[in-house]
């Protein structure tokens, strides 16, 4: 669960993008009518954001009554949930609302699409930190809504050595082993190491790795080298990364893959049509 303090960032930033006021409201409503919005998902699919998007109503000094609850798949065209509030309020909160629910919404939908794909091999789906600047929670909300997993959050909790660190360790002669030991004395314990080569790959079982990233091979690859990897290091796991696709997913799962990570999931987000339809009450 995202943290209470990330949510509530990320809904004051949202609102704030609109400024102080909204002066077409201020003008043509008058204060104190209440209505009722009720939040449409026209698109069908999974739905994710929900804590988000109270905490903008909340903010606006509305409310919100959901109809189905985080993660659950919906039909298209279904009320998912009813905003109560003065109008002006309702209005203020409607498109930072929507913004958060679409894009939230949108990532869980087809992370489901990629969970269902592997369904049944015991890979699990991830993503990546190829998430919007300011949004990573949210994102990673998204995810976790539609079924995938948390990756690392931020840098300062895991190791994942990648090519440039391989070529800064070689380009110093320093040892993979002394790195990621160094790191452990830290309280590393996710200790991630990317490999482009079975050298690279012996070595980083040698040094310690808990998991091995293979990026952008084959299934066919990763299925080779699943058997070294484990062969030398019993028990360590495997992600595939780079190149992943609905139409190929399936395969590195069934190649040896524990977890597959997908960038996709939330740099090319395919926003959920979520629209908010209002009412007046009656007196």
């Amino acid at each position: 669960m995202p943290s209470e303090s990330e949510i509530q960032r990320i809904a004051a930033t949202a609102l704030a993008e609109d400024g102080d006021s909204d002066l077409t409201t201020v003008v043509t409503i008058p204060p104190n009518i209440p209505a009722i919005g009720s939040l449409e998902y026209r698109s069908g699919g999974i739905l994710a954001g929900q804590l988000f998007a109270q905490a903008v109503a909340d903010l606006c000094r509305c409310s919100i009554t959901w109809t189905d609850c985080e993660g659950a798949e919906i039909r298209p065209v279904s009320v998912v949930g009813t905003l109560n509030g003065e109008l002006r309020a309702i209005l203020r909160a409607e498109r930072p609302l929507l913004n958060l629910l679409q894009r939230a919404s949108g990532i869980a939908t087809t992370t489901r699409s990629y969970v269902k794909a592997v369904a049944g091999t015991g890979c699990h789906i991830l993503h990546t930190r190829k998430t919007a600047p300011g949004l990573r929670a949210l994102d990673v909300a998204g995810v976790v809504a539609g079924g995938g997993q948390r990756h690392r959050l931020d840098l300062a909790h895991e190791v994942m050595v990648k090519d440039n660190h391989w070529r800064s360790l070689d380009r110093e002669r320093n040892n993979l082993k002394a790195a990621l030991e160094l790191a452990r004395s830290r309280g590393a314990k996710a200790l991630y190491v990317e490999v482009e080569s079975v050298e690279q790959l012996e070595i980083a079982c040698a040094a310690g790795a808990t998991r091995l990233l293979i990026d952008n091979q084959s299934p066919e690859t990763l299925g080779s080298w699943a058997k070294i990897a484990r062969r030398l290091a019993p028990g360590i796991e495997l992600e595939a990364t780079g190149g992943i696709t609905l139409a190929n997913v399936r395969a590195y799962a069934t190649a040896g893959a524990d977890f597959i990570s997908v960038g996709a999931l939330t740099h090319s987000v395919r926003a959920a049509d979520i629209a908010l339809e209002v009412r007046f009450k009656k007196y």
